[in-house]
């Protein structure tokens, strides 16, 4: 990449960073990133940037070996440090966000799970503030119109088929704040749910379903041609399948179920997959296989985390359930299924990194991809110039050293526990 001329940074560039980008699946070496006020003004060679124009600017450190890659985003996350998003509590939720944002986390749906349709509809009204604020990017509904067979930690006392006028309400309460919903593919009515979620804007999300192969297939493929005919919707919409694998019948050479339509379209770019790849929730190889099989650009990294993330060991809870955490594992007390995550997505990054897949692929399933399935490809999770200046500065192993959300510097107020 070269430019016509030195490109000029004038003093009120609030920071410069020089280094090895990650960015758009690419690794780039002797970069250059400048931040001015919340605004990225330049990215690009080093050596293209007017460094007469830079008095002023205050350099972040990074480190020989170490990476600049953009803010990550998280498109499934319950919670962190105590504070649990399907509680509706407004300042265990701000401080969960601090946390995550100071983590690298720095766009991320605020996740809900099944429970009455009074609670999901009292979380939604008290996550809107943060949504208008810019905390959050949204809300993810994660339930209620799940199968039972497949609720794994989703309290199946609220399990209920898909209902339009419920599907209303929270859809008024949110007011735009919705941005995806889990469905399963074989309830009865879940077509017209997808309709409407995609009327509203809303990603229809795959998962918690018991569904065959052949409705899975045919399902995803309803919801992507409806998004594409929607006026909500740009080129860029399509539908996801939430944590791949997890939630679902495991696929066997004779009953194939959800998970050989789900990789098939994934292949195609017909929908996008969630991976928790944080060593608990899949095997590493398991990861590193559907990179191989469907590409990174169809992969979303997510944590599914939950209010024990960056908290030591003990008794929590996911909405209305206990949960109780050892050794970094969240499991329903009730019955022992996994319960969400305890890693950041930074953990997931290094995780996943460490399974195999490349590092630029690694980031760009964790940035530019899920910041594309909420239309926010132009706004976040790459690193170019006019973007938010999310950017964060990790060490050649992917630990966190400095973070930058909208331009401003972000100290890590709560150091996260190891959790993996």
């Amino acid at each position: 990449m070269q430019t016509s001329a030195p490109v000029k940074v004038t003093s009120s560039a609030a920071y410069l960073l020089f280094g090895t980008v990650v960015t758009d699946g690419s690794v780039l070496a002797d970069w250059a990133v400048a931040v001015r006020n919340d605004r990225i003004v330049y990215a690009g060679p080093r050596g293209d940037l007017n460094t007469d124009e830079l008095l002023g600017a205050e350099v972040i450190e990074v480190p020989p070996g170490s990476f600049i890659i953009p803010g990550l985003v998280d498109l499934h996350c319950h919670g962190a440090v105590g504070g649990d998003f399907p509680a509706g509590e407004d300042a265990g939720s701000r401080a969960a966000v601090d946390f995550l944002h100071a983590h690298g986390t720095t766009t991320l749906l605020a996740s809900l799970v099944t429970a009455p349709s009074a609670d999901l509809l009292a979380a939604i009204t008290a996550l809107k503030p943060m949504e208008a604020e810019g905390l959050v990017a949204g809300i993810h509904l994660e339930g209620p119109f799940l199968s039972h067979a497949r609720c794994g930690a989703q309290n199946p006392l609220w399990l209920r088929e898909p209902d339009l006028e419920l599907l209303g309400e929270l859809l008024r309460a949110a007011a735009g704040a919705l941005k995806s919903m889990t469905y399963a593919a074989e309830l009865e009515g879940a077509d017209d749910l997808v309709d409407m979620l995609a009327k509203h804007g809303v990603v229809p999300s795959l998962g918690h379903s018991d569904s065959d192969a052949k409705t899975a297939a045919a399902s995803l493929e309803h919801a992507a041609r409806k998004l594409a005919s929607s006026g909500q919707h740009k080129a860029w919409a399509r539908p996801t399948v939430t944590h791949l694998f997890n939630g679902m019948a495991p696929m066997h050479h004779r009953n194939p179920g959800p998970v050989a339509a789900c990789l098939r379209l994934a292949r195609a770019g017909t929908v996008a997959v969630e991976l928790i790849g944080d060593g608990v929730h899949l095997d590493p190889q398991t990861v590193r296989m559907v990179f191989e099989l469907v590409g990174p650009k169809n992969v979303l990294l997510v944590t599914d985390s939950m209010a024990a993330t960056g908290l030591p060991d003990g008794d929590y809870v996911l909405g209305p359930s206990p949960v109780s955490v050892r050794n970094g594992v969240a499991t329903l007390r009730s019955t022992g299924s996994l319960a969400g995550g305890t890693a950041t997505l930074l953990d997931v990054v290094r995780q996943t990194i460490a399974a195999g897949v490349s590092p630029g692929d690694a980031v760009a399933s964790a940035t530019s991809v899920p910041a594309q399935i909420l239309g926010l490809g132009a706004e976040v999770g790459s690193l170019r110039a006019g973007m938010r200046a999310d950017v964060i500065v990790v060490d050649e192993d992917f630990g966190l050293l400095s973070v930058l959300r909208g331009g401003a510097r972000i100290p890590r107020r709560v150091p996260a526990t190891d959790a993996l």
